[in-house]
Protein backbone atom coordinates (compact mmCIF):
# COMPACT_ATOMS: atom_id res chain seq x y z
CA UNK A 1 0.00 0.00 0.00
CA UNK A 2 3.06 2.26 -0.06
CA UNK A 3 2.72 4.93 -2.79
CA UNK A 4 5.57 6.32 -4.92
CA UNK A 5 6.48 9.91 -4.02
CA UNK A 6 5.49 11.59 -7.27
CA UNK A 7 2.78 9.35 -8.65
CA UNK A 8 -0.46 7.86 -7.45
CA UNK A 9 -0.44 4.19 -6.56
CA UNK A 10 -2.62 3.23 -9.51
CA UNK A 11 -0.58 5.31 -11.97
CA UNK A 12 2.57 3.66 -10.66
CA UNK A 13 1.07 0.20 -11.22
CA UNK A 14 -0.06 1.20 -14.68
CA UNK A 15 3.43 2.26 -15.65
CA UNK A 16 5.38 -0.56 -14.04
CA UNK A 17 3.24 -3.61 -14.75
CA UNK A 18 2.76 -2.82 -18.43
CA UNK A 19 6.18 -4.17 -19.35
CA UNK A 20 5.91 -7.44 -17.42
CA UNK A 21 5.64 -10.52 -19.69
CA UNK A 22 2.62 -12.75 -19.32
CA UNK A 23 4.68 -15.54 -17.78
CA UNK A 24 5.63 -13.24 -14.92
CA UNK A 25 2.03 -12.41 -14.03
CA UNK A 26 1.76 -15.65 -12.10
CA UNK A 27 -0.96 -17.10 -9.98
CA UNK A 28 -0.85 -18.48 -6.49
CA UNK A 29 -0.93 -22.12 -7.55
CA UNK A 30 1.60 -21.72 -10.34
CA UNK A 31 4.77 -22.72 -8.51
CA UNK A 32 4.42 -25.58 -10.97
CA UNK A 33 2.04 -25.40 -13.91
CA UNK A 34 -1.50 -26.07 -12.61
CA UNK A 35 -3.18 -29.28 -13.64
CA UNK A 36 -6.23 -29.25 -15.90
CA UNK A 37 -8.38 -30.27 -12.94
CA UNK A 38 -7.09 -27.38 -10.82
CA UNK A 39 -7.81 -24.90 -13.59
CA UNK A 40 -11.30 -26.32 -14.06
CA UNK A 41 -12.07 -25.96 -10.34
CA UNK A 42 -10.51 -22.52 -9.95
CA UNK A 43 -11.83 -20.71 -13.01
CA UNK A 44 -15.22 -20.07 -14.59
CA UNK A 45 -15.82 -21.15 -18.21
CA UNK A 46 -13.96 -18.82 -20.58
CA UNK A 47 -17.04 -16.85 -21.63
CA UNK A 48 -18.56 -16.60 -18.14
CA UNK A 49 -17.60 -13.49 -16.12
CA UNK A 50 -17.16 -13.52 -12.37
CA UNK A 51 -20.69 -13.71 -10.97
CA UNK A 52 -22.11 -10.68 -9.22
CA UNK A 53 -23.76 -12.89 -6.61
CA UNK A 54 -20.95 -15.40 -6.28
CA UNK A 55 -21.27 -17.83 -3.38
CA UNK A 56 -17.87 -18.54 -1.80
CA UNK A 57 -16.85 -22.16 -1.50
CA UNK A 58 -14.28 -21.72 1.27
CA UNK A 59 -14.86 -18.46 3.11
CA UNK A 60 -17.55 -18.04 5.75
CA UNK A 61 -19.89 -15.02 5.39
CA UNK A 62 -17.82 -12.96 7.86
CA UNK A 63 -14.56 -13.92 6.14
CA UNK A 64 -16.08 -13.12 2.76
CA UNK A 65 -17.04 -9.66 3.99
CA UNK A 66 -13.45 -9.11 5.12
CA UNK A 67 -11.92 -10.26 1.82
CA UNK A 68 -14.19 -7.99 -0.22
CA UNK A 69 -13.52 -4.99 2.03
CA UNK A 70 -9.75 -5.59 2.07
CA UNK A 71 -9.51 -6.04 -1.71
CA UNK A 72 -11.47 -2.82 -2.19
CA UNK A 73 -8.95 -1.00 0.02
CA UNK A 74 -5.93 -2.41 -1.79
CA UNK A 75 -7.11 -1.67 -5.34
CA UNK A 76 -10.17 0.60 -5.32
CA UNK A 77 -12.06 1.67 -8.41
CA UNK A 78 -11.06 5.15 -9.53
CA UNK A 79 -10.64 7.36 -12.59
CA UNK A 80 -7.61 5.33 -13.71
CA UNK A 81 -9.33 1.96 -13.92
CA UNK A 82 -11.49 -0.76 -12.34
CA UNK A 83 -11.14 -1.94 -8.76
CA UNK A 84 -10.25 -5.37 -7.42
CA UNK A 85 -13.81 -6.22 -6.39
CA UNK A 86 -15.14 -5.17 -9.80
CA UNK A 87 -12.68 -7.52 -11.52
CA UNK A 88 -13.58 -10.51 -9.33
CA UNK A 89 -10.43 -10.66 -7.19
CA UNK A 90 -12.27 -11.95 -4.09
CA UNK A 91 -13.68 -14.76 -6.23
CA UNK A 92 -10.19 -15.51 -7.49
CA UNK A 93 -8.85 -15.86 -3.94
CA UNK A 94 -11.74 -18.08 -2.87
CA UNK A 95 -11.29 -20.33 -5.89
CA UNK A 96 -7.54 -20.61 -5.42
CA UNK A 97 -7.99 -21.70 -1.81
CA UNK A 98 -10.08 -24.60 -3.10
CA UNK A 99 -7.23 -25.86 -5.29
CA UNK A 100 -3.99 -27.55 -4.30
CA UNK A 101 -2.60 -24.11 -3.48
CA UNK A 102 -4.99 -23.77 -0.56
CA UNK A 103 -3.71 -27.01 0.96
CA UNK A 104 -0.06 -26.29 0.05
CA UNK A 105 -0.08 -29.63 -1.75
CA UNK A 106 2.99 -28.72 -3.82
CA UNK A 107 4.99 -27.15 -1.02
CA UNK A 108 7.45 -28.79 1.33
CA UNK A 109 5.48 -28.65 4.59
CA UNK A 110 7.55 -30.74 6.98
CA UNK A 111 9.47 -29.44 9.97
CA UNK A 112 11.49 -28.06 11.49
CA UNK A 113 9.72 -24.71 11.14
CA UNK A 114 12.13 -21.92 12.01
CA UNK A 115 12.46 -18.23 11.32
CA UNK A 116 14.83 -17.65 8.45
CA UNK A 117 15.88 -15.25 5.72
CA UNK A 118 13.40 -14.85 2.82
CA UNK A 119 15.68 -16.77 0.45
CA UNK A 120 15.02 -19.92 2.49
CA UNK A 121 11.39 -19.87 1.41
CA UNK A 122 8.15 -20.29 3.29
CA UNK A 123 8.72 -21.18 6.94
CA UNK A 124 5.37 -22.03 8.52
CA UNK A 125 3.29 -25.10 9.19
CA UNK A 126 0.15 -23.20 8.15
CA UNK A 127 -1.33 -23.79 4.70
CA UNK A 128 -2.71 -20.82 2.73
CA UNK A 129 -6.22 -21.85 3.79
CA UNK A 130 -5.17 -21.72 7.43
CA UNK A 131 -3.35 -18.43 6.92
CA UNK A 132 -6.55 -16.81 5.70
CA UNK A 133 -8.75 -18.36 8.37
CA UNK A 134 -6.48 -17.45 11.26
CA UNK A 135 -5.32 -14.16 9.75
CA UNK A 136 -8.84 -12.85 9.25
CA UNK A 137 -9.77 -14.04 12.73
CA UNK A 138 -6.81 -12.17 14.24
CA UNK A 139 -7.58 -8.97 12.32
CA UNK A 140 -11.26 -8.98 13.22
CA UNK A 141 -10.45 -9.70 16.87
CA UNK A 142 -8.03 -6.77 16.96
CA UNK A 143 -10.53 -4.45 15.28
CA UNK A 144 -13.32 -5.44 17.67
CA UNK A 145 -11.03 -4.78 20.62
CA UNK A 146 -9.95 -1.33 19.37
CA UNK A 147 -12.94 -0.06 17.35
CA UNK A 148 -15.93 -0.43 19.67
CA UNK A 149 -16.72 -4.03 18.77
CA UNK A 150 -16.66 -3.52 14.99
CA UNK A 151 -15.09 -6.04 12.65
CA UNK A 152 -12.78 -4.87 9.85
CA UNK A 153 -15.59 -4.96 7.28
CA UNK A 154 -17.74 -2.75 9.51
CA UNK A 155 -15.18 0.05 9.78
CA UNK A 156 -15.29 3.21 7.71
CA UNK A 157 -13.20 3.03 4.55
CA UNK A 158 -10.65 5.52 5.88
CA UNK A 159 -10.26 3.45 9.05
CA UNK A 160 -9.77 0.28 7.02
CA UNK A 161 -7.06 1.86 4.87
CA UNK A 162 -5.27 3.32 7.90
CA UNK A 163 -5.40 -0.03 9.69
CA UNK A 164 -3.94 -1.94 6.73
CA UNK A 165 -1.16 0.63 6.42
CA UNK A 166 -0.32 0.08 10.09
CA UNK A 167 -0.32 -3.69 9.56
CA UNK A 168 1.92 -3.37 6.50
CA UNK A 169 4.28 -1.06 8.36
CA UNK A 170 4.59 -3.44 11.31
CA UNK A 171 3.08 -0.92 13.71
CA UNK A 172 0.63 -3.44 15.15
CA UNK A 173 2.10 -6.09 17.41
CA UNK A 174 0.12 -9.31 17.68
CA UNK A 175 0.64 -13.00 18.36
CA UNK A 176 -0.40 -14.16 14.89
CA UNK A 177 1.86 -11.86 12.81
CA UNK A 178 -0.75 -10.05 10.74
CA UNK A 179 2.02 -8.32 8.76
CA UNK A 180 3.23 -11.65 7.37
CA UNK A 181 -0.31 -12.65 6.42
CA UNK A 182 -0.91 -9.28 4.77
CA UNK A 183 2.25 -9.19 2.65
CA UNK A 184 2.65 -12.91 2.00
CA UNK A 185 -0.94 -13.74 1.14
CA UNK A 186 -3.59 -11.01 1.09
CA UNK A 187 -1.65 -8.40 -0.89
CA UNK A 188 0.11 -10.95 -3.10
CA UNK A 189 -3.07 -12.83 -3.98
CA UNK A 190 -4.92 -9.58 -4.65
CA UNK A 191 -2.26 -8.55 -7.16
CA UNK A 192 -2.39 -12.00 -8.78
CA UNK A 193 -6.16 -11.94 -9.15
CA UNK A 194 -6.10 -8.40 -10.53
CA UNK A 195 -3.33 -8.80 -13.10
CA UNK A 196 -3.41 -12.55 -13.84
CA UNK A 197 -5.08 -14.29 -16.75
CA UNK A 198 -8.90 -14.43 -16.46
CA UNK A 199 -8.70 -18.23 -16.77
CA UNK A 200 -7.90 -18.31 -13.05
CA UNK A 201 -11.11 -16.54 -12.04
CA UNK A 202 -10.05 -12.89 -11.65
CA UNK A 203 -9.28 -9.96 -13.98
CA UNK A 204 -12.83 -10.02 -15.33
CA UNK A 205 -12.97 -9.18 -19.04
CA UNK A 206 -9.21 -8.48 -18.88
CA UNK A 207 -10.01 -5.13 -17.29
CA UNK A 208 -6.56 -4.55 -15.79
CA UNK A 209 -4.83 -5.51 -19.04
CA UNK A 210 -6.93 -2.97 -20.93
CA UNK A 211 -6.07 -0.36 -18.32
CA UNK A 212 -2.31 -0.76 -18.74
CA UNK A 213 -2.35 -1.61 -22.46
CA UNK A 214 -1.04 -5.13 -21.94
CA UNK A 215 -1.49 -7.47 -24.96
CA UNK A 216 -1.93 -10.64 -22.91
CA UNK A 217 -1.26 -13.96 -24.61
CA UNK A 218 -0.95 -12.64 -28.15
CA UNK A 219 1.53 -14.70 -30.14
CA UNK A 220 3.56 -11.85 -31.54
CA UNK A 221 3.88 -8.19 -30.57
CA UNK A 222 7.66 -7.79 -30.72
CA UNK A 223 7.44 -4.93 -33.21
CA UNK A 224 5.60 -2.86 -30.60
CA UNK A 225 8.11 -3.33 -27.77
CA UNK A 226 10.18 -0.29 -28.73
CA UNK A 227 7.19 1.87 -29.64
CA UNK A 228 6.37 4.83 -27.40
CA UNK A 229 2.70 4.84 -28.36
CA UNK A 230 0.08 2.54 -26.80
CA UNK A 231 -0.42 -0.98 -28.14
CA UNK A 232 -3.34 -0.59 -30.59
CA UNK A 233 -5.04 -3.97 -30.18
CA UNK A 234 -7.00 -5.42 -27.30
CA UNK A 235 -5.63 -8.19 -25.05
CA UNK A 236 -6.12 -11.92 -25.54
CA UNK A 237 -6.48 -14.42 -22.70
CA UNK A 238 -4.94 -17.88 -22.68
CA UNK A 239 -8.38 -19.24 -23.50
CA UNK A 240 -8.26 -17.20 -26.72
CA UNK A 241 -10.92 -14.73 -25.63
CA UNK A 242 -10.32 -11.22 -26.96
CA UNK A 243 -10.77 -8.11 -24.87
Amino acid sequence: MTSPDKAGRRSFLKGSIAIVPVAAVGTASAVLRPTADEIKRSAPPPDTPAQQHYQPGYFTPDEWAFVNAACDCLIPKDQVGPGAVELGVPQYIDRQLQTGYGDASRWYMHGPFQKGAPEFGYQSKLTPKEQYRLGIRAIDAYCKAHFSGKSFAQLEKAQQVAFLKDVEGGKIQDDFNMKSFFSGFLLKNTMEGYFGDPMYGGNKDMGSWKMIGYPGARADYVEWVSESKPYPYGPVSQYGKRG
